[in-house]
């Protein structure tokens, strides 16, 4: 049950994120619907490949795409003056499917009997893969590249969690779910920062 909600709440925050970010580059209706289904599946599909999990398994996942497609479709017609509020709500609906999806691959992973090293992989990937793919096909730079970013921190923190069995029931799960998805919007909010190191000359 725990797996069913995570994922069902993961595929409608990145369908909605992916519509969001097509049509804030001006994506015509097909392409709101393309973006949003890859940034839906897209980490799903490569978690698969990491994990030995054959990609065709995807396609057994009618109800998800259905949700997906209502998903986006809700958002295509909503009012522009709700959308206009990306930077808030396109952020928020990412940090969700981040947390939701990165939890789902690591149980997935864990479930499979893979060591943590994978159980980590498939949380990252799952969580930031189908969003990496959205930001290439829009023509921007991925939020889990961005030195201004903490992203995949979080989905790691996630498999590392579920890999030592720290959490494990339902509650604590979706103790891990709400936590994960605070610190994200945290971490956009306050601005919080990885250390870096520039070669570009200062001026």
């Amino acid at each position: 049950m725990t797996w069913d909600v995570l994922t069902i709440i993961g595929t409608v925050a990145f369908a909605i994120s992916g519509a969001i970010v097509a049509m804030e580059e001006e994506y015509d209706i097909l392409g709101v619907y393309i973006l949003g289904i890859v940034t839906a599946f897209g980490g799903g599909a490569i978690r698969n490949l990491f994990i030995g999990v054959p990609v065709s398994a995807l396609w057994e996942q009618g109800m998800l795409f259905q949700i997906a497609l209502l998903s986006i479709t809700a958002v295509f017609l909503f009012p522009n003056n709700l959308l206009k509020h990306w930077n808030r709500w396109g952020n928020f609906f990412d940090a969700i499917g981040l947390s939701a999806f990165a939890i789902q691959g690591a149980l997935y992973a864990s479930d499979m009997n893979h060591p943590m090293s994978a159980i980590i992989v498939a949380a990252v990937l799952t969580g930031s893969g189908g969003g990496m793919i959205r930001d290439l096909l829009a023509g921007r730079k991925p939020l889990i590249l961005r030195a201004e970013e903490i992203y995949a921190v979080w989905a790691i923190i996630c498999g590392i969690a579920i890999g030592l069995d720290i959490v494990s029931s339902p509650v604590e799960l979706y103790i891990l779910f709400v936590l994960a998805t605070s610190l994200r919007v945290l971490s956009y909010i306050y601005k919080w920062r990885l250390p870096n190191r520039s070669l570009k000359a200062r001026a």
